[in-house]
């Protein structure tokens, strides 16, 4: 029933995907995108709220006299990269590209937005919440914090994400720890500049952050329990210009990631430290900034069990799959999981064909095949929870 319906709207559905593909926008600045999310719920019947987190779209709809409440929650942002797919939908903005699928995700949940809408086979309220800003800015988190839940209450709460490499419209759940936190550092490393030819007058920040990087190594091999997901990544050392000058200074940028809520903590506290004291080992300074961070992301077992009954029931067991590994990536739906834990994030596979290398890549590309079951998927889950 779902799915013949569904494909009637395979058309509209393709067309929308192409028209946000084509004009990608980043985090906070999703206006054109907000307004075409906004106009759809909006002439199919739900009412519309904008305005959390500056770009977001909360579409409401009830039906019958239900009390409960259900979430769906997809991402609307792009990134900043050039692509080079070649596709006739290709980004049409320079240095922008939708590499994550979040083009995809938002015309899953419109799809499963119109069919919702038409069918109305469902009783209580149902929040379709549309968030900026997932790549790296928190969007997810400033939502919360602008009252997302006091709002638009929600029993339980959704979200999807594409996964190239996995098969194609097949649906992937692991309750527990999913997907990675993520916290980001910048560092400055103080020495004293001088001559290459006389080091003994200077403070070299270049040795100094070359012993960081390799130190902050034993924070996970001895602080962090062997059984525990933890990784810490310098992206960046820059420092100097001239192969005979030793600089000032140098700066260093850190990624951190970790499975696990206490081995973030202990990450947290033990890199600035030791950070400084090996600066301070030199005789340098190091200043240290934890510019963002992201939580955990914790799928409630109750609602990760019943989102894969709903895939088994829909599309047979040998599309919907238990038991996925965690991911080091990360993810902020964790703020809104956080927020509100009774919820889960699920994966639906890309394929492995044209355009399905990994996310954050210029070659990558939503696969359209995806959209009817994205779109299939949401509506019977919303259906079977508010029932």
């Amino acid at each position: 029933m779902i799915n013949k319906i569904i494909e009637g709207y395979l058309p509209q559905l393709t067309a929308i995907r192409h028209d946000i593909h084509q004009h990608p926008e980043l985090g906070f600045e999703e206006f054109r995108t907000s307004d075409l999310v906004a106009d759809y719920l909006s002439s199919w019947g739900y009412e519309v709220h904008r305005g959390l987190a500056g770009t977001g779209v909360v579409g409401r709809l009830r039906a019958g006299d239900g009390v409960k409440s259900l979430g769906l929650r997809a991402d609307m942002d792009a990134l900043p990269i050039e692509e080079n797919t070649g596709k006739p939908w290709s980004s049409s903005v320079a240095n922008r590209m939708h590499a994550c699928g979040h083009d995809g995700h938002t015309t899953m949940l419109l799809g499963a937005a119109r069919y919702l809408a038409h069918t109305r086979n469902f009783n209580g309220t149902l929040h379709l919440i549309f968030q900026p800003a997932e790549e790296m800015l928190n969007g997810g988190a400033r939502m919360v914090e602008q009252g997302l839940f006091e709002r638009f209450p929600c029993d339980a709460i959704f979200a999807m994400h594409n996964m190239p490499g996995m098969p194609l419209g097949e649906f992937f759940f692991q309750h527990g720890p999913f997907m990675a936190s993520m916290d980001q550092f910048n560092v400055r490393v103080q020495g004293r500049g001088g001559h290459g030819a006389i080091p003994q007058l200077t403070i070299d920040p270049v040795l100094v952050a070359s012993h960081i990087t390799v130190s902050l190594q034993s924070i996970v091999s001895r602080n962090i329990d062997p059984l525990e997901a933890a990784v810490i990544t310098v992206g960046s050392i820059k420092a100097g210009e001239a192969a005979n000058v030793i600089p000032d200074s140098a700066e260093m940028k850190l990624s951190v990631r970790s499975l696990d809520r206490q081995a973030r903590a202990t990450l947290l506290a033990r890199i600035p430290a030791l950070i400084e004291a090996q600066a301070a080992s030199f005789g340098a300074h190091a200043v240290v900034e934890h510019v963002n961070g992201t939580p955990v992301l914790v799928n409630d077992e109750g609602m990760t069990r019943f989102a894969h009954r709903v895939a088994q029931q829909q599309f047979g067991a040998a599309r919907a799959h238990y038991g996925t590994k965690s991911l080091m990536g990360s993810e902020d739906f964790a703020f809104m999981l956080d927020a509100h834990p009774q919820g889960c994030y699920l994966l639906i596979g890309n394929g492995d064909g044209e355009g399905s290398c990994m996310v954050h890549n210029p070659g990558y590309d939503f696969n359209d095949e995806c959209l009817a079951a994205g779109s299939h998927y949401w509506g019977a889950l919303a259906e079977a929870y508010l029932k």
